[in-house]
């Protein structure tokens, strides 16, 4: 019984230790909340001793949120959105609206959010942050893609999409998330295409030396009839 109790007595501390860091770390946060970092043994062990010294203390109120932060932080952990908290899509285009440089905002499907800025500069992961961050009153963003566009593009390069789940690093994808392409032209085709352009330069400009060099020549070589 009595190495129960220190048993216990150490979960606590640990909470309480624990618990200390992850208030440090959410007030040093300044961006839009982030997923997909796997828990700890040391994360695991902070939520069993809160449960245990909430259940010391005989409230189980507060043993269900130790409990209900627990599945919150183990579902962010293999990037899985909370249904239960799908952002209202209403309310999110309007606050999408809101942020600076945005000029139009619809939604494509139940997760990817089209949005259209006013300015080549605007369309950056400093905006798409501030989206991120206006629409998370509203619900779980794991849930939400957001795909920029310039509204003042000229060229191909300018035309293309910045994309990026609210709470991963570009590229990655929520668990059960929907692969969609939205460029109008595919990246790698894109990239085919410049470095195309590129030989074409290249051979013209070799085909101008050639030719330049050929007329040299001919002006410095005697004619036979001289």
């Amino acid at each position: 019984m009595r190495a129960l109790w220190l048993s216990s007595g150490a979960a606590v501390f640990m909470a309480i230790l624990l618990g200390g860091c992850a208030e440090k770390s959410s007030e040093e946060s300044e961006g839009p909340a982030k997923a997909g970092d796997p828990l700890t043994s040391l994360d695991t062990l902070g939520y069993v001793a809160g449960v245990q010294k909430a259940a010391l203390a005989g409230d189980g109120e507060a043993v269900r949120r130790e409990m209900a932060e627990f599945q919150d932080e183990f579902r962010k952990s293999i990037k899985l959105a909370d249904p239960a908290r799908a952002v209202d899509r209403e309310a999110a285009r309007q606050a999408a609206r809101s942020v600076p440089g945005v000029r139009s905002v619809a939604w494509v499907d139940r997760e990817i959010l089209f949005v259209i800025v006013d300015a080549n500069e605007a369309r950056s992961y400093a905006t798409l942050d501030g989206i991120c961050l206006a629409l998370e009153p509203l619900g779980d963003t794991l849930g939400v893609v957001v795909n920029l566009q310039s509204g003042a593009a000229r060229t191909g390069d300018e035309l293309e999409l910045l994309s990026r789940n609210c709470q991963l690093e570009p590229g990655d994808r929520a668990l059960l998330s929907q692969d969609r392409q939205l460029d109008v032209v595919d990246p790698a085709v894109r990239a085919q295409h410049k470095a195309n352009q590129i030989l074409s330069a290249q051979s013209e400009e070799d085909l101008k030396r050639q030719q330049e060099s050929l007329r040299i020549l001919e002006a410095n070589t005697p004619s036979v009839h001289d």
